[in-house]
């Protein structure tokens, strides 16, 4: 079945199945962080919003840096750009734009420019540099955060947080985070921690899923960095971390173009592992992250080992489909569709490794497992598969390191 005719198939069982989580690591934060359980629908306000509230109090006075992009708005989707020029003694000089750009609608590099609503000067920090300068901070007095992250340690937003954080340090000007949910919930832990040098793609020592908030990850990064800056997170308000985003009340905007929903969101820390290792992981489809597949693939096969697996919280069907752009542009491919039954069950790393070693067992001179280090960035994971251990035995492998993480984040946790 192809995947576009399966997709309408599915669709009430996809509404019905939900999204999905995975308790790798379970973080457990002090009784007083946890007022009461979650609300489907509740009043979550996010760092923008309570900026609002307080009449951009914080920020009175300040020439200020803004780096966002379009999913900085407040609760009513008015855009943080707009809400900081009109604010009352808050003087936005510039822009400052991630991955994707200004819009979010961009999957190249990019290069500076200047907003067309407001004027406003637009440096890109995903083009020639990937730090804001020292000239384009000199007339400032802090730089503002405000973006709508995954909870995955290799989406780049966070990188760029931390860049962020360094150039202000460097330049003596105050850091402000305009804090978010985490979407994927903020209690699930997950995967291995970044083994050897920092990368854009894995800037700091991190599991694959960290479970902390954009704010939190700013207060360790300035711990575990030894950075001199002064920073202030504007906490966000009436979230728990057994929440998940559908949980919050707040709107929805795609964080990248080919970050669709919550559930390709969820998934993502474990499919994404493997978009480098000659796999489509549903780029170039209508539903990324949620589909992988490849020529070499037999479908029926696939779908057929991994549901053997018996993974919690997830089902495998069986496809074929066509990317219209990114890794087998035009070539017919064969695979899974994933449908996520549980999301309190479902662990989405342990999902990509499974994946992986089925690959691998199956299609050893076609998938590059190999190539998945540079997303994982642990040789000891990437040996053991091919050395065809068991998931268990490979969970193994990071269980000291998460423990320890464990208790690295708990100095950060906010909420």
């Amino acid at each position: 079945m192809h995947l576009k005719s399966y997709t309408r198939w599915w669709a009430p069982a996809l509404m019905l199945a939900g999204l999905t989580a995975s308790l790798a690591v379970y973080s457990k934060p002090a009784a007083a962080r946890l007022s009461g359980p979650p609300v489907a629908g509740a009043t979550v306000l996010n760092g923008i919003d309570v900026l609002v509230r307080e009449n951009f109090a914080p920020l009175r006075g300040l020439r200020v840096g803004l780096l966002t992009n379009h999913t900085g708005t407040d609760r009513q989707r008015r855009s943080t750009i707009d809400l900081l020029r009109q604010a009352p003694g808050v003087e936005l000089r510039v822009l400052f734009s991630p991955e994707h750009g200004i819009r979010g609608d961009r999957d190249d590099k990019i290069g500076d420019g200047r907003d067309e609503k407001t004027g406003l000067p637009i440096f890109s920090l995903y083009g020639e540099n990937r730090s804001p300068s020292p000239q384009q901070l000199a007339d400032l007095d802090a730089l503002v955060f405000d973006i709508q992250d995954v909870g995955c340690r290799f989406y780049t937003y966070i990188s760029t947080l931390k860049q962020a954080m360094f150039a202000a340090s460097r330049a003596g000007l105050k850091f402000f985070v305009l804090d978010r949910a985490n979407p994927i919930n903020g209690r699930a832990v997950e995967g291995p921690l970044l083994v050897g040098a920092p990368s854009f793609i894995a800037c700091h020592a991190l599991p694959v899923r960290h479970g902390l908030t954009v704010g939190e990850l700013a207060l360790l990064f300035k711990q575990e960095s030894g950075l001199a800056l002064e920073l202030k997170v504007i906490r966000v308000q009436g979230w728990h971390r057994d929440m998940w985003f559908d949980q919050t009340g707040q709107p929805w905007a795609n964080p990248s173009p080919n970050m669709r929903n919550l559930n390709e969101a969820t998934l993502y820390p474990g499919i994404g592992l493997l978009e480098f290792a000659a796999l489509s992981v549903g780029r170039g489809t209508d539903t990324p992250f949620e589909v992988l597949g490849a020529p070499y693939i037999d479908d029926l096969v696939l779908a057929a080992e991994l549901n053997r697996s018996r993974l919690p919280g997830i089902r495998f069907v069986p496809v074929r489909f066509t990317p219209k752009a990114s890794v087998y542009q035009g070539q017919n491919c064969g695979g899974v569709y994933m449908i996520v039954t549980e999301r309190e069950r479902l662990a989405a790393v342990d999902v990509g490794i499974e994946v992986a070693r089925i690959l691998h067992r199956l299609y050893p001179a076609d998938f590059k497992v190999e190539k998945m280090g540079d997303l994982l960035r642990h040789p000891q994971t990437i040996e053991a598969i091919k050395a065809g251990r068991t998931l268990a035995e490979i969970k193994k492998l990071w269980k000291a390191d998460l423990r320890a993480f464990a208790a690295r984040r708990e100095r950060f946790i906010q909420y």
